[in-house]
């Protein structure tokens, strides 16, 4: 007799695979559910491999556009970094991967869902504080958690020897036991050797990315435009290529920023559970996107609005990166971030070479740049007389600071 119908979040990989089959074991049915936000799959491959295992049913979801339009953009317009460095690229898809899969089971009437997300990581509570976020009744198998499947599995060395008994077809091997998370926005390399954070990452690991060494020797030129925050277009200077549509003006970014060496990063980051971790990252078009924005709003957002929103902005990072997308306060500052790009309109050009992605040039129509007011060599504006008030006026605590110390 089943002990029910669970939806599992299925990505084809060593860890959803043997899961699939363990649930099976337990009793339940399982419907696979890929969803397709860029990666690089072989999603016929995958549909049969589930259906192989056993699964009842396989949904493949193509979420790419929503992905870039509703979850990619929103976060860049925000100049969401976590700890000043990542740009969260694994986090920002775990919020529509759960979506999803929370509108599969109720159209198939699943009553469970699950996933392969480990007990020491982000991903388990990235999925699960969605799950309940959207549906408060949803029971969710974690596996990872399981007593039974953890005296079963210590590691992958142990999953990998019960995908050879079940025959269970794998990428990975015992030598290069890589995890990698593949979407639109980046590629994350972490476990095995990579977990010594002192270990040099190996040049053979990167995918998505060419080395700057032997990126081009010829800078590329482009300019991206924006309308309140969100690119509209990018044209290449070199041979004219012009993007508009979303998906493929990010889909261009990626395939320019490859082609670059620029995106990469290797960082030890505090995990949301406690544990600090290492991370390899590729996120190209993400890191020409992000320079981009900054540089736009440099021309055309107010000095104490970007204050404001710099201080929300590492908020924003850590809800997106610890889970909280489905929240109140998420809402609340997607209000804010969006208030603040109102008049984040203009154009930058950047060059792309090696590695880099450096803005040469911007304008805007929303422009609070005076070129008169800021020249060296042009009397205007203001009476330079009145800075020597100015100055006097924020050299009153300083002076009176002085003179405490002095009495020491």
């Amino acid at each position: 007799m089943s002990k029910g119908k669970v939806v599992l979040a299925y990505s084809g990989g060593l860890d959803t695979s043997i899961i699939l089959k363990w649930l099976l074991e337990q009793g339940y049915e399982v419907v696979a559910y890929m969803a397709n936000i860029g990666q690089e799959e072989d999603f016929d491959v995958a549909e049969k491999k589930a259906l192989q295992i056993g699964a009842s049913q396989v949904f493949i979801e193509d979420m790419k556009k929503e992905f870039v339009t509703d979850y990619i953009f929103p976060v860049y317009k925000a100049n969401t970094v976590y700890e000043g460095r990542y740009l969260l690229g694994t986090a920002i898809a775990r919020p529509i991967i759960a979506k999803r899969q929370i509108e599969i089971a109720k159209q198939v009437g699943a009553q469970f869902v699950s996933h392969g997300a480990t007990g020491k990581g982000n991903d388990q509570v990235r999925f699960e504080l969605s799950y309940y976020a959207l549906n408060p009744q949803i029971k969710v198998i974690a596996p990872w958690k399981n007593k039974d499947f953890l005296n079963a599995f210590k590691g992958r060395t142990d999953l990998l020897a019960y995908a050879e008994k079940h025959k269970i077809p794998t990428k990975q091997t015992a030598s290069k036991p890589y995890s990698e998370d593949d979407n639109l926005l980046h590629i994350s390399h972490e476990a095995g050797i990579l977990e010594d954070p002192g270990h040099v990452c190996d040049e053979s690991i990167y995918s998505h990315t060419v080395s700057p060494e032997n990126a081009p020797d010829k800078p590329t030129r482009i300019i991206i435009e924006f309308k309140d925050g969100i690119p509209v277009k990018v044209t290449n200077l070199e041979d004219n290529t012009i993007k508009t549509d979303a998906l493929e003006l990010f889909e261009y970014l990626n395939q320019l920023g490859r082609e670059n060496g620029i995106g990469r990063l290797d960082m030890v980051e505090n995990r949301f559970v406690g544990i600090k971790s290492r991370g390899v990252y590729e996120t190209p078009g993400g890191t020409i996107l992000h320079e981009a924005h900054m540089d736009i709003e440099g021309i055309a957002m107010d000095r104490e609005v970007m204050r404001i929103r710099d201080m929300l902005a590492a908020k924003y990072a850590e809800l997106v990166y610890n889970g909280f997308w489905f929240s109140p306060e998420m809402e609340f500052l997607m209000a804010a971030m969006d208030k603040s790009q109102e008049v984040i309109d203009g154009e930058v050009t950047l060059k792309l070479y090696k590695g880099v992605a450096y803005p040469i040039a911007r304008t805007s129509p929303s422009s609070l740049y005076d070129q008169e007011l800021s020249s060296m060599d042009i009397e205007g504006g203001y009476n330079q007389e009145d800075a020597e008030g100015f100055i006097r006026i924020n050299a009153i605590r300083l002076m009176a600071h002085r003179k405490i110390l002095d009495k020491k």
